[in-house]
């Protein structure tokens, strides 16, 4: 008898259906051959600091660097039902053989293989490494079953991130908590990710704007414009100088370009396009795409390919004609050796939707998932598209010893973009189209007469706040810039597809940074944590480096343990630094006020899982707080963040969009109100426009 081993439910139950597996019981279902169970996320994780000696559950300087020898772990106390029913099942004198069917990835890897070490067990493992729940694609991967000692290095590289989270997690929390007194979460990739965001606000504070001036001339037929002028004195001069005289057209350039389809989605690129286009948080964005995976609509969410294999090529022609009879457009051509690479596909394909769509009714989807979908869709036919071509004319010309220049861009066909704008008509939002310039045809030499001339007053612009969008792509390409010299160079950057959205989450989660509107912006408390940790641990460089470390560990051309010493050594070196220093220790970060107590007045602050009244000490004691793990909003799929907080405490209410309804599956807008009558407990309503009340929670 064999186990399977999935990674959630909902995969198990998709895996039974195909294999004709239909006896529930608690935790599993059986039939003659197999079993198959599930866990649920991470069912054993690294153990904590105090597991290894009492004295850990106290923050000490002197305790510092803490690194385990031999590492232990623990079953996570949520999840410890699921963990013994597993234990059992595998201890089955039956069971003769597990399939590891967790999700095909690096994490999944992890899930299984600590579960596996946890209950002590030796029975031989085959790996179903599928990219969809599609019937045929499980059907194909359990006739194709592989031995788990392939992935392996998948599992070494998983541990290793896991381990060298915990270990700088672990010790430079500590280590500044201790020395600024003040509880300061420190993250591998979380605080240079941090990083990003408060170097970005700085630039844009201290970001002098000034005045600049163009002088144009107006040619009859069309306009040129001169270089920036600083002063506007010496732009006047540049337009009476020019005024009703003579412009002689110095050169003319004709160019033929060229613009490619994009390529087809990896997740980084979807999550990026979702909250350009919908305002979706990167981590909303991978909940709908795991859900339309769930539902067989989609393949594998987490990868961080951009192209398919060639043995696919027979197959995306098929999805293709579904997909133009689906929404009712016709392809004409089909250039799918545009999205053909195998070289450029490890673990995982580029994002697309399956054949199910065929069969599927769309229009019962939830909102976020049918939008994402679309976005599925679109873009497999706007990748296999011709090409968009254009000429390009630049033309430069001089007036009274001032140079001008103008240009032109005229289509000559438009390809892919054909299928771009029939995505953007099923838009809500007005999308800009390219306008045509059309010049005069003009000739090196020729003379224009009795030109007009003005003077533009333009501003030099700071550089925009970090959005969801260009948070992701700055996190994609951390240190890019430092290896692009380098032939044959991994990518380096911050986290992986499948991590960033958790990373961006958890800033907020920690209040590091909030979100206002699309932008993403560090709080005083972000500011405070990058100020005090040094450059070591906030080094985007670095970290990406270590990221790159991680998948050469996953290809076996590096030693997981040289990876461990060199963040072991690094750790060590950290806290030595600091041994004889003691530059920290007049240094007080201030509590910064969010809010009046709607009890006592008091300053409200900000905790690690709560902003509370500052009377919380006093005789008697002021107990108002608003917790952060608030299961009003967690049930809406909301974060309470800091912002939240500041308008409940001066509002009372806030408006609120893309709510979510467990009951009717959907998301929706309403104005949520702070109900508070001096009483232990908060609670909070919703409002509609049409309806008050209507629903209730504390």
């Amino acid at each position: 008898m064999r186990l399977i081993i999935a990674e959630k439910p909902s995969v198990a139950e998709s895996i039974a259906k195909v294999l004709g597996i239909t006896n529930k019981k608690n935790g599993y279902i059986i039939a003659k051959d197999y079993i198959i169970s599930w866990c649920v996320g991470h069912l054993v994780s690294l153990a904590s600091a105090d597991t290894y000696h009492a004295k850990y559950s106290k923050w000490n300087y002197q305790d510092l660097p803490i690194i385990p020898q031999e590492w232990q772990y623990t079953v996570n106390i949520n999840t410890k039902k699921q963990f013994e029913i597993l234990k059992e099942l595998i201890a089955k004198k039956e069971v003769t053989e597990l399939i590891c069917a967790t999700d095909a990835g690096r994490e999944g890897e992890l899930i299984f293989r600590l579960v596996y070490q946890k209950c002590n067990c030796k029975k031989p493992v085959k790996r179903l490494w599928i990219s969809s729940l599609e019937d045929s694609a499980i059907l194909k991967g359990m006739a194709e079953l592989e031995n788990s000692q392939k992935y392996d290095s998948l599992y070494d590289a998983a541990l290793c991130r896991a381990k060298a989270d915990w270990l700088i997690g672990m010790n430079a929390s500590r280590l500044f908590s201790c020395l600024y007194h003040k509880t300061l979460n420190v993250g591998r990739v979380m605080t240079p990710t941090l990083a990003f965001l408060t170097e970005r606000e700085k630039e844009i504070s201290s970001f002098q704007k000034q005045k600049f001036y163009q002088v144009e001339i107006d040619c009859g037929d069309f306009c040129a414009i001169s270089e920036k002028i600083e002063s506007k004195t010496d732009a006047e001069k540049v337009k009476q100088k020019c005024l009703g005289k003579t412009a002689v057209v110095q050169s003319v350039e004709q160019k033929r370009k060229t613009e490619k389809p994009p390529k087809l989605y990896d997740l980084t690129t979807l999550q990026r396009e979702a909250n350009k286009i919908y305002g979706y948080t990167a981590q909303q964005t991978l909940e709908y795409l795991q859900a339309l995976y769930e539902k067989k609509l989609a393949t594998y969410p987490r990868t961080d390919s951009n192209y398919v294999t060639e043995d696919m090529k027979e197959g995306i022609s098929e999805l293709i004609d579904i997909i133009t009879q689906k929404i009712d457009f016709e392809v004409t051509t089909q250039n799918i050796e545009n999205i053909v690479d195998s070289s450029k596909v490890s673990d995982h394909h580029a994002l697309l939707p399956t054949k199910s769509i065929e069969t599927a009714n769309l229009s019962e989807l939830p909102a976020g998932e049918r939008n994402i979908l679309k976005l599925l869709l679109y873009r497999l036919l706007i990748a296999v598209g011709e090409a968009y071509c254009y000429a390009e004319t630049n033309v430069l010309l001089e007036c009274e010893g001032t140079f001008f220049k103008t240009n032109a861009k005229n289509v000559l066909q438009k390809g892919w973009k054909d299928i771009l704008e029939v995505f953007q008509k099923t838009l809500r939002e007005k999308t800009k189209k390219e306008s045509e310039i059309i010049l005069p045809n003009l000739e090196k030499g020729q003379q224009i007469k009795g030109v007009k001339s003005s003077v533009k007053e333009g501003m030099t612009a700071p550089p925009k706040h970090f959005t969801e969008d260009t948070l992701l792509l700055a996190m994609e390409n951390a240190s890019a810039e430092d290896f692009k010299q380098i032939e044959n160079a991994e990518k380096k950057g911050l986290g992986t597809p499948a991590t960033r959205a958790g990373i961006i989450e958890k800033l907020i989660k920690c209040g590091f940074a909030e979100r206002n509107q699309k932008q993403i912006l560090p709080t005083k408390k972000g500011f405070d944590l990058i100020e005090v940790v040094p450059q070591t641990i906030k080094s985007a460089k670095l970290t990406a480096e270590w990221e790159s470390k991680l998948k050469e560990i996953e290809k076996n051309h590096i030693l997981s343990q040289n990876f461990m010493q060199e963040i072991e050594t690094m750790l060590v070196e950290l806290v030595k630094s600091y041994e004889n220093s003691d530059f920290v220790k007049n240094i007080s970060i201030e509590k910064e006020i969010i809010g009046k107590c709607p009890r006592c007045g008091r300053a409200v602050y900000e905790g690690q899982k709560n902003y509370y009244c500052s009377g919380y000490k006093d005789n008697p004691p002021c107990h108002f707080a608003l917790w952060k793990e608030n299961l009003f909003f967690t049930s809406k799929r909301k974060t309470f963040t800091k912002q939240l907080a500041v308008e409940f405490l001066n509002k009372g209410r806030v408006k609120m969009t893309e709510l979510y309804s467990e009951k009717k599956d959907r998301y929706y807008n309403a104005t949520v109100v702070m109900q508070y009558t001096g009483e232990k407990y908060v609670s909070f309503k919703l409002e509609f426009p049409a309806k008050n009340v209507i629903e209730k929670e504390t």
